[in-house]
C-alpha cells in the first residue's frame, strides 16, 4: 500500500471531497472555487504532457502543442520514470475505455 510523504488530515479530507465529486460539471464547480484560473491550466498542461510522453512524442512536438517548457516536460517525464505511478495509473485509465470516450456529464 502506497503511503504519501505529504499524507495529512487536511490533505485527506481535501480527496475525500474530490472523490464525492459526480461529474465532469461537478468537478468544474468545486475545482474553479478552489483553484485559480492559472493553477487549473498548469495542472491540465502538466496532465497533457503526461498523456503525450506516454504515447512517445517528442520534447519538441510536446512544447508545440501544449506550450509547456522544456522544464515542465522534463518534469513530468521525471514523474512517469520515477514517481509514484499517478500519472501513468490515470492516463492508462482514459485511454483504456472501451469507447476512447472522456466523461462528460
Amino acid at each position: 500500500m502506497y503511503e504519501s510523504k505529504l499524507k495529512s488530515q487536511d490533505l485527506d479530507r481535501l480527496f475525500e471531497g474530490i472523490l464525492t465529486l459526480k461529474s465532469v460539471e461537478e468537478c468544474y464547480m468545486f475545482f474553479e472555487d478552489l483553484c485559480t484560473i492559472s493553477e487549473l491550466n498548469s495542472i491540465a498542461q502538466r496532465f497533457k504532457v503526461a498523456a503525450l510522453l506516454k504515447d512517445k512524442h517528442t520534447c519538441h512536438d510536446i512544447s508545440t502543442q501544449t506550450g509547456a517548457s522544456t522544464a515542465t516536460i522534463s518534469r513530468v517525464n521525471r514523474c512517469l520514470l520515477y514517481g509514484t505511478g499517478g500519472y501513468n495509473m490515470v492516463v492508462e485509465r482514459l485511454s483504456g475505455r472501451a469507447d476512447g470516450s472522456q466523461r462528460t456529464e
